[in-house]
């Protein structure tokens, strides 16, 4: 990629945290990057922490780019691809980031000419250990697919799959960081509740989700096995989990993911409503 120029519309969290990962990986240097927001400080947060160059406007930016992130919140992407139209042409790589909102508002936002692809995915990229998928637009080719592939598996996991499971994959993967970070925050607030230090509490929460994460990623392994495993008879781990199962943990985040999925489906009927 060391011909390739690659623009962020939108650079808060998100963009943010790809454009970080490329370059950590190596993929990208920050001067093949460019960013433009609407919200100067969020550009500025973005020059500060990636590198990368800011654009004076959308249209600039896609002037002087080949692979272009749209990571706009969707209630603003109506605006941003009528603002983008004239300046989109079959030379552009389009990989929308914006939960939601499907290749079809994409595709009649921008016309026929660009190769679209969208992608769902996370800010654990930022550590180079995101949770990704993508679906394919009519015209993107398969060197399109590579490339988004090792753009994002430089950044973590990723999964191509039809673009009708991608509302699944936000109310999953996509807000499932914030579920993660819940947990941690409560299982330290109980080592703190039990005389823990906090930083202690803390640092053992985060490392005790992070290595059980990777054994499961590792093994292969149904994580029902894995929990038997540690679930040794009249043992402090069966006393906790069945705690767990009593005030229904399984479930609050099993509909936590099916709230987050619907939510998803919504703020892409706005958006097609919108175009």
């Amino acid at each position: 990629m060391d011909k390739t120029t690659c623009g962020f519309i939108g650079t808060g969290r998100m963009a943010t945290a790809l454009a970080r990962g490329f370059v950590e990986a190596g993929l990208l240097t920050p001067a093949q990057m460019l960013g433009s927001d609407s919200y100067p400080s969020a550009a500025d947060q973005f020059k500060a922490t990636t590198g990368a160059q800011i654009a004076t406007s959308n249209g600039a930016l896609v002037n002087a780019a080949q692979i272009i992130f749209l990571a706009v919140k969707p209630q603003h992407m109506a605006s941003v691809l009528a603002e983008i139209k004239p300046h989109i042409g079959n030379r552009h790589l389009v990989i929308s980031v914006a939960a939601g909102v499907p290749l079809r508002v994409l595709s009649a936002g921008l016309g026929s000419e660009p190769r679209l692809v969208r992608v769902m995915s996370n800010t654990p990229c930022l550590v180079g250990q995101g949770a990704s998928a993508y679906c394919l637009g009519p015209n993107a080719t398969k060197d399109d697919a590579a490339l988004v592939a090792k753009l994002l598996e430089s950044v973590g996991r990723a999964y191509q799959l039809d673009e009708g499971l991608l509302d699944v994959v936000t109310g999953l993967s996509g807000s499932g960081p914030a579920y993660a970070m819940l947990m941690i925050e409560a299982l330290a607030d109980g080592g703190v509740r039990c005389g823990l230090p906090r930083a202690v509490a803390q640092g053992l929460a985060a490392q005790t989700l992070l290595g059980a994460a990777q054994m499961v990623l590792a093994t292969g392994e149904h994580p029902g096995a894995l929990k038997d495993q540690v679930a040794s008879p009249g043992g402090t781990t069966i006393a906790g989990l069945a705690v767990l199962e009593q005030r229904g943990i399984r479930s609050a985040l099993i509909e936590a993911v099916t709230a987050a999925t619907n939510r998803s489906k919504e703020l892409g009927q706005a958006a097609a409503n919108k175009s």
